[in-house]
Protein backbone atom coordinates (compact mmCIF):
# COMPACT_ATOMS: atom_id res chain seq x y z
CA UNK A 1 0.00 0.00 0.00
CA UNK A 2 1.32 3.39 -1.05
CA UNK A 3 0.44 6.62 0.68
CA UNK A 4 0.10 9.61 -1.60
CA UNK A 5 -1.06 13.16 -1.30
CA UNK A 6 -4.63 12.04 -1.95
CA UNK A 7 -4.63 8.92 0.27
CA UNK A 8 -3.55 5.31 -0.12
CA UNK A 9 -3.31 3.39 -3.43
CA UNK A 10 -3.33 -0.45 -3.59
CA UNK A 11 -0.54 -1.92 -5.74
CA UNK A 12 -0.13 -5.68 -6.37
CA UNK A 13 3.18 -7.34 -5.50
CA UNK A 14 5.10 -9.64 -7.92
CA UNK A 15 8.12 -11.79 -7.45
CA UNK A 16 11.07 -11.39 -9.80
CA UNK A 17 14.03 -13.79 -9.41
CA UNK A 18 13.08 -14.43 -5.83
CA UNK A 19 13.04 -10.77 -4.87
CA UNK A 20 10.12 -8.58 -4.04
CA UNK A 21 9.31 -5.58 -6.29
CA UNK A 22 6.57 -3.00 -6.34
CA UNK A 23 4.61 -2.35 -9.44
CA UNK A 24 4.32 1.24 -10.41
CA UNK A 25 1.16 2.71 -8.96
CA UNK A 26 -0.95 5.00 -11.16
CA UNK A 27 -0.98 8.29 -9.27
CA UNK A 28 -3.13 11.23 -10.26
CA UNK A 29 -1.45 13.55 -12.79
CA UNK A 30 -1.45 16.62 -10.52
CA UNK A 31 0.04 14.65 -7.62
CA UNK A 32 2.80 13.31 -9.83
CA UNK A 33 3.56 16.79 -11.12
CA UNK A 34 3.65 18.16 -7.56
CA UNK A 35 5.96 15.37 -6.45
CA UNK A 36 8.33 16.05 -9.36
CA UNK A 37 8.45 19.78 -8.60
CA UNK A 38 9.16 19.04 -4.94
CA UNK A 39 12.03 16.70 -5.85
CA UNK A 40 13.57 19.31 -8.18
CA UNK A 41 13.31 21.98 -5.47
CA UNK A 42 15.13 19.76 -3.00
CA UNK A 43 17.96 19.29 -5.47
CA UNK A 44 18.25 22.96 -6.44
CA UNK A 45 17.39 25.07 -3.41
CA UNK A 46 19.95 25.19 -0.63
CA UNK A 47 18.94 24.21 2.83
CA UNK A 48 17.46 27.05 4.84
CA UNK A 49 19.30 27.99 8.00
CA UNK A 50 17.72 27.31 11.33
CA UNK A 51 17.98 30.91 12.53
CA UNK A 52 15.28 33.43 11.47
CA UNK A 53 15.79 35.37 8.25
CA UNK A 54 15.47 39.16 8.32
CA UNK A 55 12.95 39.32 5.50
CA UNK A 56 10.59 37.05 7.42
CA UNK A 57 10.63 39.35 10.44
CA UNK A 58 8.08 42.13 10.75
CA UNK A 59 9.46 45.65 9.99
CA UNK A 60 10.33 47.77 12.94
CA UNK A 61 10.28 51.54 13.30
CA UNK A 62 13.57 53.38 13.42
CA UNK A 63 13.90 55.33 16.67
CA UNK A 64 14.66 59.04 16.26
CA UNK A 65 18.32 59.90 16.49
CA UNK A 66 17.55 62.88 18.69
CA UNK A 67 14.99 62.40 21.50
CA UNK A 68 13.98 66.06 21.14
CA UNK A 69 13.16 65.64 17.42
CA UNK A 70 9.62 64.51 18.16
CA UNK A 71 9.09 67.49 20.44
CA UNK A 72 10.30 69.89 17.75
CA UNK A 73 7.98 68.31 15.18
CA UNK A 74 5.06 68.59 17.56
CA UNK A 75 5.73 72.30 18.16
CA UNK A 76 7.11 73.28 14.74
CA UNK A 77 6.22 76.90 14.02
CA UNK A 78 5.89 77.85 10.33
CA UNK A 79 8.13 80.89 10.76
CA UNK A 80 11.17 78.60 11.14
CA UNK A 81 10.91 77.71 7.44
CA UNK A 82 10.56 81.27 6.12
CA UNK A 83 14.17 81.97 5.16
CA UNK A 84 14.59 78.59 3.46
CA UNK A 85 11.39 79.20 1.50
CA UNK A 86 12.52 82.64 0.34
CA UNK A 87 15.90 81.23 -0.67
CA UNK A 88 14.10 78.53 -2.67
CA UNK A 89 11.92 81.10 -4.43
CA UNK A 90 14.91 83.28 -5.24
CA UNK A 91 17.43 80.61 -6.21
CA UNK A 92 15.46 77.73 -7.73
CA UNK A 93 12.24 79.39 -8.92
CA UNK A 94 13.98 82.51 -10.23
CA UNK A 95 11.52 84.92 -8.63
CA UNK A 96 12.30 88.61 -8.77
CA UNK A 97 13.52 90.35 -5.65
CA UNK A 98 10.35 92.42 -5.37
CA UNK A 99 8.24 89.25 -5.50
CA UNK A 100 10.36 87.64 -2.80
CA UNK A 101 10.01 90.68 -0.58
CA UNK A 102 6.24 90.69 -1.13
CA UNK A 103 6.11 87.04 -0.06
CA UNK A 104 8.13 87.90 3.03
CA UNK A 105 5.82 90.76 4.01
CA UNK A 106 2.63 88.73 3.54
CA UNK A 107 3.96 85.65 5.35
CA UNK A 108 5.28 87.65 8.31
CA UNK A 109 1.75 88.98 8.84
CA UNK A 110 0.34 85.46 8.56
CA UNK A 111 2.87 84.09 11.06
CA UNK A 112 2.04 86.84 13.57
CA UNK A 113 -1.64 85.89 13.36
CA UNK A 114 -0.78 82.17 13.40
CA UNK A 115 1.17 82.55 16.66
CA UNK A 116 -1.98 83.78 18.41
CA UNK A 117 -4.77 81.80 16.75
CA UNK A 118 -3.14 78.86 14.97
CA UNK A 119 -2.26 75.36 16.22
CA UNK A 120 1.11 74.74 17.90
CA UNK A 121 2.50 72.85 14.87
CA UNK A 122 2.45 73.53 11.16
CA UNK A 123 1.61 69.86 10.61
CA UNK A 124 -1.69 70.32 12.47
CA UNK A 125 -2.98 73.10 10.20
CA UNK A 126 -6.55 72.52 9.03
CA UNK A 127 -8.73 74.25 6.48
CA UNK A 128 -10.55 76.27 9.12
CA UNK A 129 -7.25 77.96 10.03
CA UNK A 130 -6.98 79.48 6.57
CA UNK A 131 -10.64 80.44 6.42
CA UNK A 132 -10.27 82.20 9.77
CA UNK A 133 -7.26 84.09 8.49
CA UNK A 134 -9.10 85.16 5.33
CA UNK A 135 -11.93 86.40 7.54
CA UNK A 136 -9.34 88.37 9.51
CA UNK A 137 -8.08 89.98 6.28
CA UNK A 138 -11.62 90.90 5.27
CA UNK A 139 -12.22 92.52 8.65
CA UNK A 140 -9.17 94.74 8.00
CA UNK A 141 -11.04 96.11 4.94
CA UNK A 142 -8.28 95.06 2.57
CA UNK A 143 -8.88 95.10 -1.16
CA UNK A 144 -9.66 91.87 -2.98
CA UNK A 145 -6.37 92.08 -4.87
CA UNK A 146 -4.43 92.35 -1.60
CA UNK A 147 -6.26 89.37 -0.09
CA UNK A 148 -5.59 87.37 -3.25
CA UNK A 149 -1.89 88.19 -3.01
CA UNK A 150 -1.79 87.03 0.64
CA UNK A 151 -3.46 83.77 -0.34
CA UNK A 152 -0.99 83.14 -3.16
CA UNK A 153 1.93 83.60 -0.76
CA UNK A 154 0.40 81.14 1.73
CA UNK A 155 -0.27 78.55 -0.98
CA UNK A 156 3.29 78.79 -2.29
CA UNK A 157 4.69 78.44 1.22
CA UNK A 158 2.73 75.31 2.07
CA UNK A 159 3.53 73.74 -1.30
CA UNK A 160 7.17 74.23 -0.38
CA UNK A 161 6.60 72.48 2.94
CA UNK A 162 5.10 69.51 1.09
CA UNK A 163 8.10 69.47 -1.24
CA UNK A 164 10.48 69.41 1.72
CA UNK A 165 8.53 66.67 3.50
CA UNK A 166 7.54 68.82 6.46
CA UNK A 167 3.85 68.07 5.85
CA UNK A 168 2.18 65.40 3.74
CA UNK A 169 -0.34 67.56 1.91
CA UNK A 170 -1.36 71.18 1.69
CA UNK A 171 -4.96 71.97 2.54
CA UNK A 172 -4.33 75.56 1.42
CA UNK A 173 -4.78 74.43 -2.19
CA UNK A 174 -8.43 73.73 -1.42
CA UNK A 175 -9.05 77.47 -1.07
CA UNK A 176 -10.13 79.42 -4.13
CA UNK A 177 -8.90 82.95 -4.74
CA UNK A 178 -11.45 85.76 -4.51
CA UNK A 179 -12.94 86.91 -7.77
CA UNK A 180 -11.21 90.04 -8.98
CA UNK A 181 -12.75 92.81 -11.02
CA UNK A 182 -10.85 93.74 -14.13
CA UNK A 183 -10.19 97.46 -14.01
CA UNK A 184 -9.12 99.35 -17.09
CA UNK A 185 -5.73 101.01 -16.65
CA UNK A 186 -5.47 104.76 -16.20
CA UNK A 187 -3.91 106.39 -19.26
CA UNK A 188 -2.59 109.89 -19.96
CA UNK A 189 -3.24 111.65 -23.22
CA UNK A 190 -0.25 112.43 -25.49
CA UNK A 191 -0.54 116.12 -24.62
CA UNK A 192 -0.51 115.36 -20.89
CA UNK A 193 2.54 113.13 -21.36
CA UNK A 194 4.40 115.97 -23.09
CA UNK A 195 3.58 118.28 -20.20
CA UNK A 196 4.83 115.69 -17.71
CA UNK A 197 8.11 115.19 -19.57
CA UNK A 198 8.70 118.95 -19.53
CA UNK A 199 7.75 119.35 -15.85
CA UNK A 200 11.35 119.38 -14.50
CA UNK A 201 12.62 122.95 -14.82
CA UNK A 202 16.09 124.50 -14.36
CA UNK A 203 15.15 125.56 -10.84
CA UNK A 204 15.03 121.88 -9.87
CA UNK A 205 18.30 120.58 -8.51
CA UNK A 206 18.15 117.31 -10.47
CA UNK A 207 16.42 118.55 -13.61
CA UNK A 208 18.56 116.62 -16.10
CA UNK A 209 18.30 113.36 -14.18
CA UNK A 210 14.56 113.66 -13.69
CA UNK A 211 13.96 114.51 -17.35
CA UNK A 212 15.98 111.45 -18.35
CA UNK A 213 13.96 109.35 -15.90
CA UNK A 214 10.58 110.47 -17.21
CA UNK A 215 11.67 110.15 -20.83
CA UNK A 216 12.91 106.59 -20.20
CA UNK A 217 9.67 105.54 -18.54
CA UNK A 218 7.55 106.70 -21.47
CA UNK A 219 9.93 105.73 -24.28
CA UNK A 220 10.48 102.15 -23.12
CA UNK A 221 7.32 101.27 -21.18
CA UNK A 222 9.51 99.72 -18.49
CA UNK A 223 8.50 99.20 -14.89
CA UNK A 224 9.88 101.43 -12.13
CA UNK A 225 12.17 98.68 -10.80
CA UNK A 226 13.49 97.97 -14.31
CA UNK A 227 14.39 101.63 -14.84
CA UNK A 228 16.04 101.87 -11.41
CA UNK A 229 18.20 98.81 -12.14
CA UNK A 230 19.44 99.99 -15.55
CA UNK A 231 23.23 100.17 -15.68
CA UNK A 232 25.53 102.09 -17.99
CA UNK A 233 26.34 98.89 -19.86
CA UNK A 234 22.64 98.32 -20.57
CA UNK A 235 22.16 101.60 -22.43
CA UNK A 236 23.38 101.81 -26.04
CA UNK A 237 22.72 105.32 -27.29
CA UNK A 238 24.50 104.87 -30.63
CA UNK A 239 22.27 101.95 -31.58
CA UNK A 240 19.21 103.48 -29.91
CA UNK A 241 18.20 100.70 -27.54
CA UNK A 242 18.66 99.51 -23.98
CA UNK A 243 18.61 96.12 -22.30
CA UNK A 244 16.33 95.74 -19.29
CA UNK A 245 15.82 92.81 -16.93
CA UNK A 246 12.19 92.19 -16.01
CA UNK A 247 10.29 89.76 -13.85
CA UNK A 248 11.90 86.37 -13.41
CA UNK A 249 15.25 87.82 -14.57
CA UNK A 250 14.00 87.82 -18.17
CA UNK A 251 15.94 90.10 -20.50
CA UNK A 252 14.46 92.09 -23.35
CA UNK A 253 15.56 94.88 -25.66
CA UNK A 254 13.57 98.09 -25.93
CA UNK A 255 14.07 101.02 -28.28
CA UNK A 256 14.91 104.59 -27.32
CA UNK A 257 13.24 107.43 -29.19
CA UNK A 258 15.16 110.63 -30.03
CA UNK A 259 13.68 112.51 -27.06
CA UNK A 260 14.90 109.89 -24.61
CA UNK A 261 18.33 109.66 -26.24
CA UNK A 262 18.78 113.44 -26.03
CA UNK A 263 17.71 113.54 -22.38
CA UNK A 264 20.07 110.69 -21.44
CA UNK A 265 23.01 112.26 -23.29
CA UNK A 266 22.50 115.57 -21.50
CA UNK A 267 22.31 113.80 -18.15
CA UNK A 268 25.43 111.70 -18.81
CA UNK A 269 27.41 114.73 -19.94
CA UNK A 270 26.47 117.39 -17.40
CA UNK A 271 24.97 115.77 -14.28
CA UNK A 272 25.98 112.16 -13.69
CA UNK A 273 29.76 112.75 -13.35
CA UNK A 274 29.06 115.01 -10.36
CA UNK A 275 26.89 112.37 -8.66
CA UNK A 276 29.31 109.53 -9.44
CA UNK A 277 32.22 111.39 -7.81
CA UNK A 278 30.73 110.63 -4.38
CA UNK A 279 29.98 106.96 -4.94
CA UNK A 280 30.50 105.51 -8.40
CA UNK A 281 27.61 103.03 -8.68
CA UNK A 282 27.15 101.13 -11.97
CA UNK A 283 23.49 102.14 -12.34
CA UNK A 284 22.47 104.81 -14.84
CA UNK A 285 20.28 106.97 -12.58
CA UNK A 286 21.99 108.06 -9.38
CA UNK A 287 20.95 110.01 -6.30
CA UNK A 288 22.82 113.00 -4.93
CA UNK A 289 24.95 110.66 -2.79
CA UNK A 290 26.01 108.62 -5.82
CA UNK A 291 23.88 105.58 -5.04
CA UNK A 292 21.31 104.13 -7.40
CA UNK A 293 17.71 105.24 -7.25
CA UNK A 294 15.22 102.85 -5.68
CA UNK A 295 11.82 102.12 -7.14
CA UNK A 296 10.25 104.04 -4.24
CA UNK A 297 12.30 107.10 -5.17
CA UNK A 298 11.21 106.71 -8.81
CA UNK A 299 7.60 106.50 -7.61
CA UNK A 300 7.91 109.66 -5.53
CA UNK A 301 9.52 111.62 -8.38
CA UNK A 302 6.72 110.75 -10.80
CA UNK A 303 4.13 111.71 -8.18
CA UNK A 304 5.94 115.01 -7.58
CA UNK A 305 5.87 116.12 -11.22
CA UNK A 306 2.34 114.79 -11.78
CA UNK A 307 1.12 117.10 -9.00
CA UNK A 308 3.03 119.97 -10.56
CA UNK A 309 1.14 119.74 -13.87
CA UNK A 310 -2.20 119.15 -12.14
CA UNK A 311 -2.60 115.51 -13.21
CA UNK A 312 -4.70 113.00 -11.37
CA UNK A 313 -3.48 111.55 -8.08
CA UNK A 314 -3.61 108.13 -9.70
CA UNK A 315 -0.60 108.93 -11.89
CA UNK A 316 2.35 106.66 -11.12
CA UNK A 317 5.29 105.13 -13.03
CA UNK A 318 2.94 102.40 -14.17
CA UNK A 319 0.65 105.04 -15.67
CA UNK A 320 3.41 105.92 -18.11
CA UNK A 321 3.73 102.22 -18.92
CA UNK A 322 -0.01 102.03 -19.63
CA UNK A 323 0.20 105.20 -21.71
CA UNK A 324 3.10 103.77 -23.72
CA UNK A 325 1.15 100.60 -24.55
CA UNK A 326 -2.07 102.43 -25.40
CA UNK A 327 -0.37 104.98 -27.63
CA UNK A 328 1.55 102.22 -29.40
CA UNK A 329 -1.69 100.43 -30.22
CA UNK A 330 -3.21 103.68 -31.43
CA UNK A 331 -0.24 104.09 -33.76
CA UNK A 332 -0.85 100.70 -35.37
CA UNK A 333 1.48 98.42 -33.40
CA UNK A 334 0.73 94.69 -33.45
CA UNK A 335 -0.29 93.19 -30.16
CA UNK A 336 2.38 90.47 -30.37
CA UNK A 337 5.11 93.05 -30.80
CA UNK A 338 3.66 95.04 -27.90
CA UNK A 339 3.72 91.92 -25.73
CA UNK A 340 7.46 91.54 -26.32
CA UNK A 341 8.13 95.23 -25.65
CA UNK A 342 6.25 95.11 -22.34
CA UNK A 343 7.74 91.76 -21.30
CA UNK A 344 4.39 90.07 -20.68
CA UNK A 345 4.51 86.31 -20.28
CA UNK A 346 0.92 85.94 -21.51
CA UNK A 347 -0.74 87.84 -24.32
CA UNK A 348 -3.94 87.92 -22.25
CA UNK A 349 -2.25 90.57 -20.08
CA UNK A 350 -1.51 92.69 -23.14
CA UNK A 351 -5.02 92.39 -24.55
CA UNK A 352 -6.44 94.65 -21.85
CA UNK A 353 -5.00 97.65 -23.71
CA UNK A 354 -7.22 96.90 -26.68
CA UNK A 355 -10.18 97.85 -24.48
CA UNK A 356 -8.61 101.19 -23.58
CA UNK A 357 -7.70 102.43 -27.05
CA UNK A 358 -10.90 103.27 -28.96
CA UNK A 359 -9.66 105.24 -31.97
CA UNK A 360 -8.49 102.09 -33.75
CA UNK A 361 -11.82 100.37 -33.11
CA UNK A 362 -13.71 103.41 -34.37
CA UNK A 363 -11.65 103.43 -37.55
CA UNK A 364 -12.33 99.74 -38.12
CA UNK A 365 -16.05 100.29 -37.51
CA UNK A 366 -16.25 103.22 -39.92
CA UNK A 367 -14.33 101.30 -42.59
CA UNK A 368 -16.20 97.99 -42.34
CA UNK A 369 -19.77 98.68 -41.23
CA UNK A 370 -22.20 99.25 -44.15
CA UNK A 371 -24.12 102.00 -42.33
CA UNK A 372 -21.12 103.75 -40.81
Amino acid sequence: MIFTARGKVNAPISKTNGSMSWKTAKMPRDCARAAGIANRRKSVEPSRPSWPIIEDMPPRKRPPADPAAAIRTEYDAPSTHLEAFLHYQRGECGMAQNTVEAYRSDLVQFFAWFADYGPPSVAAVELRVFTSYLKHLHERNLAATTISRHLVAIKMFFRYLVLEGVIRESVADLLSSPKLWQHLPHVLSPDMVNRLLAAPVPEDRFMLRDRALLALLYATGCRASEIANLTLRDVHLDEGYCRCIGKGNKERLVSLNPVARAAIEAYLTHARPDYASRHNAPELLLSKSGHSLTRIMVWNLVKKYARRIGASRQVSPHTLRHSFATHMLAGGAEIRALQELLGHASIATTQIYTQVEHTRLKAVHQRCHPRA
